[in-house]
């Protein structure tokens, strides 16, 4: 089973989850905010693709955190994403093992051609 875990909101959520249910691939989608056990997934996430694949420094929210809070990414990178959950990356996919963070042409074709 496929879990993406993302925002309702976000685009690049709502076009992962429609090229899934396009080509009949059974996913679970979760929202990070609302339903996410994110003390859980994060350190996950985190060991198996690193903060700076997971943190989105180009967000609203990473723009509007201090120096110091900015800082946190590098020493305590879990604490900071529960604390900001708009700060992950979108979406986390995790498939089994496997975990991707984002949506591409490579990604899409690994999940819809299984």
């Amino acid at each position: 089973m496929i879990t993406i875990f993302g925002l309702k909101n976000c685009d690049t959520c709502k076009k992962a989850v429609k090229a899934l249910q396009a080509n009949s691939v059974a996913h679970e989608f979760v929202d990070i905010r609302a339903e996410a056990n994110l003390a859980d997934r994060v350190p996950v996430w985190l060991e198996a693709v690193g903060a700076k694949a997971l943190i989105n420094t180009r967000s609203t929210t990473w723009r509007s955190l201090d120096e110091g809070q900015r800082a946190r990414a590098d020493t305590d990178p879990a604490a900071l994403l529960v604390e900001n959950p708009t700060l992950i990356k979108r979406p986390v996919i995790e498939t089994g093992d496997a975990v991707t963070v984002g949506w591409s042409d490579a990604i899409e074709h690994g999940l819809t051609s299984r």
